[in-house]
């Protein structure tokens, strides 16, 4: 169980002015926390993924952005909810090219590869929630 070292940052996602702003709050998080320079631009690519579909698909939401430890060593965890419409089959959206929008179906399966750690939680109705960390190497 990773332990939260300070105090998360909180950002809304309502606009794309909000997924700009995100990636500058975990860009900076990630810099302090000493993540190289290659791990930074995969955990910014994620988030930016991440919170475009809460902002596209889950109507908006909020992110939180923390400087974690786990024994030796430390990074980033994100988590972003939405209370949107929700995800029906994981699974399914998870897979490569799936979308139900007009994007390129990578943005989940995209962030999960890009993460060290990943989870998500969603149902019909009751939005969902995605968590995300990068270690630092």
């Amino acid at each position: 169980m990773a332990l939260h070292n300070a105090a998360p940052v909180t950002v809304p996602l309502n606009s794309q002015d909000d997924v700009v702003r995100l990636r500058q709050v975990v860009r900076d998080l990630a810099l302090a926390q000493g993540l190289s320079l290659v791990d930074q631009t995969k955990l910014i690519t994620a988030a930016s993924e991440l919170a475009r579909n809460t902002v596209i698909y889950g109507g908006g939401g909020s992110a939180e952005v923390v400087a974690v430890r786990e024994g030796l060593r430390s990074g980033v965890q994100l988590t972003l909810r939405d209370e949107g419409p929700g995800i029906a089959d994981i699974e399914l959206a998870l897979k490569d090219g799936y979308t139900t929008g007009n994007g390129l179906g990578l943005g989940l399966s995209g962030a999960r590869r890009l993460s060290d750690l990943f989870d998500i939680d969603s149902a019909p109705g009751r939005g969902t929630r995605v968590s995300i960390t990068k270690w630092k190497r």
